[in-house]
């Protein structure tokens, strides 16, 4: 049985450590169940993202959709950041390395700042429990030193919509999500 556990840093994030199964042929990973994450909803939608080293995605966020992120190929330096007002972690930033190196899952949800820079290239998969909704895609400043985000990349490449986010303390109250509110 994988073992599913608590961010220690952020409320709400669970990290997935999955049983790999193997022989001559190759290897089976179960890397995703519903009934890992209690505050999770069916997944809805998948998605692929491939990416080239250098690359940095984010720093997004969602008032209503969780995220569920597995990377299939290279690796991820990952940064999360809890926007949630009245979180008890509220503030707190984490940045964690995931991919094909140790094939751990992560479940964000709603509220939690999510972003990352690709280590390698990388193919990252993610289910999430919405489809997409253009007014539940915010973001925040990738490179905002309130963050205190160390990405791991020396020449980032990052989009123009992420090169234009706000930083923290420019996001109006009203675009700053609560914890434990939801729909």
């Amino acid at each position: 049985m994988p073992r599913v556990e608590a961010s220690t840093v952020i409320a709400d994030v669970m990290i997935v450590i999955p049983d790999i199964y193997g022989d001559s042929r190759g290897r089976f990973i179960e890397t995703y169940r519903r009934s890992w994450f209690p505050l999770g909803r069916e997944m809805v939608q998948g998605n692929r993202s491939d990416r080239q080293q250098g690359a940095v995605v984010g720093l997004h966020y969602h008032f209503h959709q969780s995220d569920y992120w597995y990377v299939t190929r290279g690796r991820a330096r990952v940064v999360l950041h809890d926007l949630r007002v009245g979180s008890p972690t509220e503030g707190a930033t984490e940045v964690l390395e995931i991919g094909e190196h140790d094939d751990r899952g992560l479940f964000i949800p709603p509220g939690v700042g999510h972003g990352f820079a690709a280590v390698t290239d990388l193919t990252l998969t993610y289910l999430v429990d919405s489809y997409y909704n253009p007014a539940d895609e915010l973001g925040v400043a990738w490179d905002d030193p309130d963050l205190g985000a160390d990405w791991g990349v020396a020449d980032p490449v990052v989009s123009a919509r992420d090169r234009a986010n706000p930083r923290l303390c420019e996001i109006p109250d009203h675009l700053r999500p609560r914890h434990g509110l939801r729909t």
